[in-house]
């Protein structure tokens, strides 16, 4: 009777083994064909814009081409965010390595890796997600091109509570369209992307002025060096 018993637990935890497995492979297979649809359509709302939404009842959102951009809104915010973004692979491994060896709490989130985030993950500090965001860019790096990331993150990223998108936070801060904003308003906007609830870009206070003055320079500055070349 025990070796049957045992027998029935081995065939059952084999069975198990393969489920699980076929279901990890379907799963990868599910997220890798999503990462190429999304190359070229427009993503679905990810899990934080959604439970946004539920909190909120709603939220602001108008989906804008790059193309119908002001071309310094792009670099802007890599000046701001991520200012090697055409020169890693998603990933800046030198800035990660510094700030796991420091131990510092400050984030090394690249641009590609916000994009992760906002699009297929959740918001929450854990090493797990880290890991999982890390997977996640490399693999949108793998799929989509430098200005395809670019125009995604200026879309789906948090401009204010319940404001998503370059487009809407144009409107909502300055009562412009993101094709017609200034080099000072592109900069004020890239300014308060760390911390988007509590930092105004219509009404600054000295720390984003400051700060957007430095990323006005900095986005001239990229455009001159050529650190743009990948997403203009």
């Amino acid at each position: 009777m025990v070796l049957y018993s045992l027998d029935r637990l081995l065939i059952f935890s084999a069975a198990f083994i393969r489920l699980s497995f076929r279901l990890c492979i379907c799963a990868v297979v599910a997220v890798v064909l999503m990462m190429i649809a999304y190359s070229a359509v427009q993503p679905l709302p990810g899990l934080y814009m959604m439970s946004e939404a539920r909190r909120l009842g709603g939220f602001e959102r108008d989906w804008a081409p790059i193309e119908e951009m002001a071309p310094v809104i792009a670099r802007s915010v890599v000046a701001a965010e991520d200012a090697n973004f055409c020169a890693h692979n998603g990933v800046d491994w030198d800035e990660l390595f510094e700030v796991i060896e420091e131990g510092a709490s400050r984030g090394a989130s690249t641009i590609t890796q916000q994009v992760a985030k906002n699009v297929f993950l959740w918001h929450e500090r854990s090493y797990l997600r880290k890991a999982i965001e890390i997977v996640f860019a490399l693999g949108i790096e793998a799929f989509w091109s430098k200005e395809r990331i670019i125009e995604v993150y200026l879309n789906v990223a948090e401009f204010d509570e319940g404001v998503f998108g370059i487009e809407a936070a144009s409107l909502h801060y300055f009562g412009v369209s993101a094709a017609d904003i200034s080099p000072l308003q592109a900069a004020r906007l890239a300014s308060i992307l760390p911390d988007p609830k509590d930092r105004s870009a219509s009404n600054p206070g000295n720390f984003t002025r400051q700060k957007a003055l430095s990323v006005r320079d900095g986005a001239e500055t990229i455009r001159l060096d050529g650190r743009a070349d990948c997403f203009e």
